[in-house]
């Protein structure tokens, strides 16, 4: 796909993903399974439950570990909405506030999909229906025939943190705030391309939010890192960091909290001993240390 952007952006995506087309809502999960496992037409294309923005785009963004399709959502509601339908499967689960972006795998390519099984189907014309099931489950077992990974980014404030609280003009936190949530969610793919067996919750978040600090702030800054993540003074006073540990209670985000305190000291330590850095350099660097250091908060 080529880069789109303005008002059209999701007209044009919805040309592949004809899930766009959908509501969320009771029947939203098997219109869902209809339009993209069983590859029937949606019975309305329409896009009006979007808003769209002249902020909208989808942009191919080059990383380590290969391009990958970064869209961007200037209405919060349709970032929501998108989410509910590409995510959820049609499901309208609630977004919380302070989730702006997200890095998901395993979105299916309907039209992919559907020109292998047209070529195929002309290249085997006589083909029996056992052939064609055994030819259709050797494709469906290489996930990467059909399937794509999608960054999907909101525009407001990271974290939903206010601008106020960082010591910076709105204007100038929204634009540091779309660099850090860009290059967060594209430290997150280059992770599980190249890092696979490397999956702990806390620290991905913690090494993407170190990596975005340092692309939209120039240097790593660890209050930074620790408001984003609703810590102040060593201390979890609510914020993101809960979504992240789901049935932790409050004792434990505490406690969790003034681990993850010590630990972004050695984050600062790394960044600060390799001024200028590119910054997915730093990234393989952390990522280095994650078997040494990620048992400091093994609580998880």
């Amino acid at each position: 796909m080529t880069d789109i952007s303005g008002k059209g952006t999701l007209a044009v995506l919805a040309e592949t993903y004809q899930q766009l087309y959908l509501v969320p809502g009771p029947d939203g999960p098997e219109q869902y399974r209809n339009v993209v496992l069983r590859g029937r037409p949606p019975e309305v294309k329409s896009l009006a439950h979007f808003q769209t923005s002249e902020a909208d785009s989808c942009l191919q963004e080059a990383t380590p570990a290969g391009t990958v399709q970064v869209i961007t959502l200037g209405n919060r509601a349709d970032f929501e909405l998108f989410l509910q339908i590409m995510c959820s499967r049609c499901t309208p689960e609630p977004i919380p506030a302070t989730q702006g972006a997200v890095h998901v795998s395993g979105i299916i390519n309907r039209p992919k999909v559907d020109a292998w099984q047209e070529s195929w189907r002309k290249e085997h014309p006589d083909a029996s229906a056992e052939e064609w099931n055994s030819a259709f489950r050797a494709f469906q077992e290489k996930k990467e025939n059909y399937t794509e990974t999608l960054i999907i980014l909101s525009t407001g404030p990271y974290s939903a943190v206010p601008a106020e609280d960082l010591g910076l003009e709105e204007a100038e936190w929204l634009r540091r705030s779309m660099i850090l949530r860009k290059t967060h969610e594209c430290t997150h793919f280059v992770c599980r391309k190249l890092f696979p067996d490397q999956v702990e919750a806390v620290w991905d978040e913690l090494t993407a939010d170190a990596a975005g600090i340092y692309a939209s702030f120039g240097a790593f800054d660890q209050d930074v890192a620790e408001r984003v993540l609703g810590i102040r003074d060593g201390q979890w006073s609510g914020g993101r960091l809960s979504n992240y540990c789901p049935g932790m209670d409050e004792a434990g985000l505490q406690a969790l909290s003034l681990k993850i305190h010590g630990l972004l000291s050695r984050f600062r330590e790394l960044f600060a001993a390799h001024p200028g850095e590119p910054v997915y350099d730093l990234v393989m660097l952390l990522e280095k240390q994650q078997p040494e250091w990620a048992p400091l908060i093994d609580n998880l």
